[in-house]
């Protein structure tokens, strides 16, 4: 099989409040929520069309338990965008995520590569959502 990303480690501060989050507001799923120790858990989402695909890259919710890691929730990427969640429909996905209560920093806007608004996850990291053009 050649390399692919597989995972991304995402950290949170509560496994069961980001899984809530996740699942419920954005619409992925639970693929993986395996206990490791008492502090400790395996937790794997990824959205609805990635749940399926052997290659699609994941994210494996990691709880923060050192003051720096709880010191980058929402920062995980300095303030920039870090995740780029791709649709065949941003309308229908811009819709749902809004109704959901999602907080978008802007109003959708239409550039070379796609349909593109920034929306905030539950700790306020800035995320994509594009439908590219190609």
């Amino acid at each position: 099989m050649p390399q692919h990303l597989a995972a991304v480690a995402y950290l949170v501060r509560d496994y069961d409040e980001a899984l809530a989050w996740f699942t419920g507001k954005l619409g992925f799923t639970l693929l993986e929520d395996t206990r490791l120790s008492p502090e400790k858990r395996w937790v794997v989402v990824a959205p609805p069309g990635a749940a399926a695909s052997p290659h699609a890259a994941r994210l494996l919710l990691a709880r923060a338990s050192t003051p720096a890691q709880l010191a980058a929730l929402g920062a995980q990427a300095g303030g920039r965008v870090a995740f780029f969640l791709h649709t065949d429909d941003f309308a229908r996905d811009h819709a749902a995520y809004l109704a959901a209560g999602v907080t978008f920093r802007e109003a959708p806007r239409r550039e070379p590569y796609g349909t593109v608004a920034v929306f905030e996850d539950l700790y306020g990291q800035p995320w994509d959502l594009i439908e590219p053009r190609f």
